[in-house]
Protein backbone atom coordinates (compact mmCIF):
# COMPACT_ATOMS: atom_id res chain seq x y z
CA UNK A 1 0.00 0.00 0.00
CA UNK A 2 1.41 3.70 -0.62
CA UNK A 3 2.01 5.97 2.08
CA UNK A 4 -0.07 8.96 2.52
CA UNK A 5 2.60 12.11 1.57
CA UNK A 6 2.21 14.71 4.45
CA UNK A 7 3.87 18.30 3.90
CA UNK A 8 4.68 19.14 7.49
CA UNK A 9 3.96 23.31 7.67
CA UNK A 10 5.36 24.55 11.05
CA UNK A 11 5.00 27.82 12.31
CA UNK A 12 3.47 29.89 15.48
CA UNK A 13 0.85 30.85 13.36
CA UNK A 14 0.18 33.93 15.45
CA UNK A 15 -2.16 34.59 13.88
CA UNK A 16 -2.61 32.51 10.83
CA UNK A 17 -2.80 34.46 7.41
CA UNK A 18 -4.38 34.11 4.07
CA UNK A 19 -0.56 33.77 2.90
CA UNK A 20 -0.04 30.79 5.10
CA UNK A 21 -3.43 29.60 3.31
CA UNK A 22 -2.93 29.99 0.03
CA UNK A 23 0.60 28.49 0.39
CA UNK A 24 -0.62 24.95 1.67
CA UNK A 25 -3.74 24.64 -0.36
CA UNK A 26 -1.06 25.75 -3.20
CA UNK A 27 1.06 22.46 -2.75
CA UNK A 28 -1.68 20.05 -1.86
CA UNK A 29 -3.25 21.00 -5.22
CA UNK A 30 -0.06 21.38 -7.25
CA UNK A 31 -0.05 17.42 -6.22
CA UNK A 32 3.40 17.83 -4.24
CA UNK A 33 1.93 16.16 -1.03
CA UNK A 34 -1.54 14.80 0.06
CA UNK A 35 -2.26 16.81 2.75
CA UNK A 36 -0.22 19.18 4.76
CA UNK A 37 -0.17 19.33 8.62
CA UNK A 38 -0.08 23.06 9.77
CA UNK A 39 2.04 22.05 12.71
CA UNK A 40 1.31 24.99 15.59
CA UNK A 41 4.42 25.22 17.32
CA UNK A 42 4.20 26.00 20.95
CA UNK A 43 7.91 27.72 20.65
CA UNK A 44 10.15 28.30 18.21
CA UNK A 45 13.70 27.79 19.77
CA UNK A 46 15.12 30.51 17.13
CA UNK A 47 12.20 32.64 18.28
CA UNK A 48 12.90 32.80 21.87
CA UNK A 49 11.37 36.09 23.79
CA UNK A 50 8.63 36.32 21.15
CA UNK A 51 5.04 36.43 23.00
CA UNK A 52 2.20 34.32 21.71
CA UNK A 53 -0.82 33.97 21.81
CA UNK A 54 -2.22 30.83 23.95
CA UNK A 55 -1.52 27.94 21.74
CA UNK A 56 -5.29 26.97 22.16
CA UNK A 57 -5.76 30.08 20.56
CA UNK A 58 -3.52 29.81 17.69
CA UNK A 59 -4.81 26.23 16.99
CA UNK A 60 -8.30 27.04 17.17
CA UNK A 61 -7.39 30.13 14.55
CA UNK A 62 -5.55 27.77 11.93
CA UNK A 63 -8.64 25.69 12.28
CA UNK A 64 -11.04 28.08 11.21
CA UNK A 65 -9.13 29.65 8.97
CA UNK A 66 -8.25 26.21 6.80
CA UNK A 67 -12.09 24.85 7.46
CA UNK A 68 -12.78 25.32 3.37
CA UNK A 69 -9.75 23.62 2.90
CA UNK A 70 -10.34 19.84 2.58
CA UNK A 71 -6.81 18.69 2.07
CA UNK A 72 -5.10 20.95 4.59
CA UNK A 73 -5.46 20.23 8.24
CA UNK A 74 -4.20 22.28 11.71
CA UNK A 75 -2.04 19.82 14.10
CA UNK A 76 -1.69 20.11 18.16
CA UNK A 77 1.20 17.23 17.82
CA UNK A 78 3.69 19.36 19.10
CA UNK A 79 2.36 20.98 22.15
CA UNK A 80 2.65 17.44 24.37
CA UNK A 81 6.31 17.36 23.02
CA UNK A 82 9.90 18.78 25.74
CA UNK A 83 10.01 22.50 25.18
CA UNK A 84 12.15 24.55 23.40
CA UNK A 85 11.14 21.34 20.73
CA UNK A 86 13.09 20.83 17.64
CA UNK A 87 11.75 19.92 14.21
CA UNK A 88 13.85 16.75 13.43
CA UNK A 89 12.01 15.43 16.89
CA UNK A 90 8.80 16.22 15.65
CA UNK A 91 9.62 14.76 12.68
CA UNK A 92 10.51 11.62 13.88
CA UNK A 93 7.88 11.56 16.55
CA UNK A 94 5.47 11.80 13.43
CA UNK A 95 7.31 8.96 11.91
CA UNK A 96 6.81 6.95 14.45
CA UNK A 97 3.12 7.24 15.48
CA UNK A 98 2.14 7.48 12.09
CA UNK A 99 4.03 4.88 9.86
CA UNK A 100 1.59 4.63 7.09
CA UNK A 101 2.64 8.34 6.34
CA UNK A 102 5.79 10.12 4.54
CA UNK A 103 6.34 12.98 5.95
CA UNK A 104 8.41 16.12 4.27
CA UNK A 105 9.00 19.69 5.58
CA UNK A 106 7.68 23.13 3.92
CA UNK A 107 10.26 25.66 4.57
CA UNK A 108 10.22 29.82 3.42
CA UNK A 109 13.50 30.56 1.41
CA UNK A 110 14.30 32.43 4.62
CA UNK A 111 15.05 29.71 6.31
CA UNK A 112 16.70 27.59 3.81
CA UNK A 113 19.07 30.25 4.03
CA UNK A 114 20.03 29.61 7.77
CA UNK A 115 18.81 25.71 7.65
CA UNK A 116 22.39 24.57 8.75
CA UNK A 117 21.84 26.63 12.11
CA UNK A 118 18.79 24.17 12.49
CA UNK A 119 19.62 21.30 15.38
CA UNK A 120 20.09 17.80 12.94
CA UNK A 121 19.74 19.93 9.57
CA UNK A 122 21.50 17.41 7.71
CA UNK A 123 19.23 14.26 8.97
CA UNK A 124 16.06 16.27 7.96
CA UNK A 125 17.38 16.67 4.28
CA UNK A 126 18.03 13.05 4.23
CA UNK A 127 15.42 11.56 5.94
CA UNK A 128 12.08 13.87 5.33
CA UNK A 129 13.19 16.25 2.25
CA UNK A 130 11.92 19.73 1.98
CA UNK A 131 10.02 21.72 -0.05
CA UNK A 132 11.01 25.11 0.01
CA UNK A 133 8.90 28.43 -1.32
CA UNK A 134 10.02 31.72 -1.79
CA UNK A 135 9.71 34.53 0.63
CA UNK A 136 10.57 37.97 -0.82
CA UNK A 137 14.02 39.34 -0.60
CA UNK A 138 15.51 35.68 0.38
CA UNK A 139 16.29 34.26 -2.78
CA UNK A 140 17.66 31.22 -3.41
CA UNK A 141 19.74 29.34 -6.45
CA UNK A 142 17.88 26.09 -6.86
CA UNK A 143 21.00 24.81 -8.39
CA UNK A 144 22.94 24.56 -5.32
CA UNK A 145 20.08 22.51 -3.75
CA UNK A 146 20.54 19.11 -2.46
CA UNK A 147 18.54 16.39 -4.46
CA UNK A 148 16.47 16.32 -1.52
CA UNK A 149 15.25 19.13 -1.39
CA UNK A 150 12.97 21.12 -4.06
CA UNK A 151 12.00 25.42 -4.58
CA UNK A 152 8.54 25.56 -5.22
CA UNK A 153 9.50 28.41 -7.88
CA UNK A 154 5.26 28.49 -8.80
CA UNK A 155 4.08 28.78 -5.13
CA UNK A 156 2.49 31.99 -4.29
CA UNK A 157 4.54 34.46 -3.05
CA UNK A 158 2.91 36.53 -0.38
CA UNK A 159 4.78 39.79 1.53
CA UNK A 160 2.49 39.55 4.50
CA UNK A 161 3.51 38.65 7.73
CA UNK A 162 2.17 37.83 11.69
CA UNK A 163 4.10 40.68 12.89
CA UNK A 164 3.13 43.52 10.97
CA UNK A 165 -0.98 41.72 11.25
CA UNK A 166 -0.31 41.90 14.81
CA UNK A 167 0.55 45.74 14.61
CA UNK A 168 -2.05 46.28 12.62
CA UNK A 169 -4.67 44.93 15.18
CA UNK A 170 -3.35 46.78 17.88
CA UNK A 171 -3.89 49.64 16.22
CA UNK A 172 -7.28 48.49 14.75
CA UNK A 173 -5.91 48.83 11.15
CA UNK A 174 -7.52 47.03 8.02
CA UNK A 175 -6.78 43.46 8.24
CA UNK A 176 -9.50 42.49 5.60
CA UNK A 177 -6.32 41.53 2.70
CA UNK A 178 -4.41 39.74 5.81
CA UNK A 179 -6.63 37.91 7.36
CA UNK A 180 -9.73 35.52 6.91
CA UNK A 181 -12.88 36.87 7.98
CA UNK A 182 -13.60 34.08 11.02
CA UNK A 183 -10.23 34.43 12.23
CA UNK A 184 -10.50 38.42 12.74
CA UNK A 185 -13.77 37.38 14.00
CA UNK A 186 -12.09 34.98 16.56
CA UNK A 187 -9.68 37.28 17.47
CA UNK A 188 -12.33 40.31 18.39
CA UNK A 189 -14.66 37.88 20.21
CA UNK A 190 -11.55 36.80 22.31
CA UNK A 191 -9.57 39.88 22.98
CA UNK A 192 -6.77 39.16 21.43
CA UNK A 193 -4.09 41.29 20.51
CA UNK A 194 -4.70 44.33 22.20
CA UNK A 195 -1.87 46.38 23.23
Amino acid sequence: MQKRRIGIYSGSFNPIHLGHVRLADYICSAGLVDEVWLMVSPLNPLKQGQTLEADVHRLAMATVATAHCSKVQPSDFEFDLPKPNFTYRTLTQLRAVYPDCDFTLIVGSDNWLIFDKWRNWQEIIDEFGLLVYPRPGYDVDESTMPANVRLLAEAPVTDLSSTEIRAALTQSGDTSEMLHPAVKDYIIAHHLYRD
